[in-house]
């Protein structure tokens, strides 16, 4: 970094603030306010496929077919975000970084608000379903174009005994941004009518979400669009780079990062959408009491991200995944008692899956930046994100639901001890590619 304090001497002495060398903890934050907000709008919309969406868009079907079709929407936008991840790369090759950024996140916000203002099915009929469709669609593209590189850089500049500690950090944002939309919802559920809920109040959600993205937008610009920031960058060779070339030469790495922390993403959906609508059709509780208890839940999984990062540095990420895999493959055994337990039972399902997930959450970022040649890091992190998402939790709510409404909730159980099982697979297949320090 010598010669970033040179630059930063040589500048006037009101913007050498704004020139200061770029710590690991400034882009940990980065990464925790960028997760934050994108996630804040991602359970907005996973809240209200459970709760409005089967309602106002398919109230021609029962509330379990109705639901299973707004979880099939729902996973468009997972569908959708590694073509935006293509798009906006050349985007960026073309335009820059911040026109990227920029533009990403103003057409995650646009869409996000443009949900608020749809009409519903008894306004307009089946265009109702395809506007939110495309609007859904729209979202999973702009989330593709709101890679920033801050996770592969913190990966790569985290000292060595702290790289555990640090890539959790960013991962905060994620639970953080599930209690605030949770909240949310909880406290209109509470305070209005369900005839207001139905026709204004469910809307506001997708308009804070929009305002969120705003302010996401410039705190994370300031940080991207600092010469030192750049200049990180270009010391780590963190630019886009051609797909196609890093499919031939790299295509492998990207599935091995994207299986390796299958078991952590397969959890994410069963302990935070799964169980409003399981319980919201097979229980008598109420959805303001389920939303309170896995705000519970989620404020648990925070302690869980903390201490993932305490003992990935300890043990080393490779072991905290295998460890954590094996431990949610165990606790895949217990859900059908813990579903049938009755509320004590449904409370420890949420609790104890929302620890699990803090605890190996916190480490699935990140892990296999080291893994690329240097010209794929950025564009080969960045897909590899989108494909364990793809393929760990796109379909979750949609298997899950549709599977135990059939078979009964042990199908779940095969759901999620096959997601762990691929984990422990590539895990002991690829010793090699999980050094303890990564």
């Amino acid at each position: 970094m010598t010669s970033t304090h040179g630059h930063r001497e040589a500048m006037p002495t009101d913007t050498s603030a704004h020139q200061a060398p770029i710590t690991p903890g400034e882009i940990a934050v980065g990464v925790g306010i960028g997760r934050a907000s994108e996630y804040f709008d991602f359970f907005v919309y996973a809240i209200a496929s459970v709760l409005v969406f089967p309602a106002l868009f398919f109230p021609f079907e029962s509330q379990l077919v109705g639901t299973l079709y707004s979880f099939a929407i729902f996973s468009l936008a997972f569908i959708a975000r590694p073509f935006g991840t293509v798009m906006f790369m050349k985007l960026e090759e073309s335009f820059g970084r911040e026109a990227k950024l920029t533009l990403a996140l103003f057409v995650l916000g646009t869409t996000t608000a443009g949900i608020a203002f749809l009409p519903t099915y008894d306004d307009i009929g089946g265009y109702a379903i395809f506007l939110l469709a495309l609007f859904r669609l729209g979202q999973g593209v702009a989330l593709g174009g709101t890679w920033d590189g801050l996770p592969s850089l913190l990966a790569l500049n985290a000292p060595a005994h702290r790289k555990g500690w640090y890539a959790m950090v960013g991962q905060l944002g994620t639970p953080v941004g599930f209690i605030v939309a949770a909240s949310l919802f909880a406290y209109m559920l509470a305070n209005v009518s369900e005839t207001d809920f139905f026709e204004w109040a469910w809307r506001y959600p997708f308009f804070v979400a929009f305002a969120i993205n705003v302010v996401a937008l410039f705190a994370r610009l300031r940080l991207v669009a600092t010469d030192d920031y750049a200049k990180l960058l270009d010391q780590r060779e963190l630019q886009p780079s051609s797909v196609s070339k890093l499919a031939k030469n790299q295509g492998r790495e990207v599935l091995i990062g994207a299986l390796a922390a299958l078991a952590s993403y397969a959890l994410f959906h069963l302990v935070t959408v799964f169980p409003l609508s399981w319980l919201s059709l097979y229980s008598d509780r109420t959805i303001t009491d389920i939303l309170m208890v896995e705000i519970i839940g989620a404020f648990f999984a925070i302690g869980g991200v903390v201490l993932s990062g305490i003992l990935a540095d300890r043990v080393g990420r490779r072991t905290m995944l295998g460890s954590l895999a094996a431990l949610i493959a165990v606790f895949s055994l217990f859900i059908p008692a813990l579903l049938g337990g009755g509320e004590l039972g449904e409370n420890l399902f949420i609790i104890i899956g929302f620890i699990l997930l803090g605890l190996s959450y916190g480490q699935a970022s990140g892990a296999v930046t080291a893994n690329f040649e240097a010209r794929f890091r950025y564009t080969g992190a960045a897909l590899t994100a989108d494909m364990a998402w793809l393929l760990g939790a796109a379909f979750a709510p949609l298997v899950a639901l549709g599977l135990s409404a059939h078979f009964g909730v042990t199908s779940v159980t095969l759901y999620l001890l096959s997601g762990a099982s691929s984990t422990l697979a590539v895990l002991w297949l690829n010793k090699a590619t999980y050094s303890r320090d990564q």
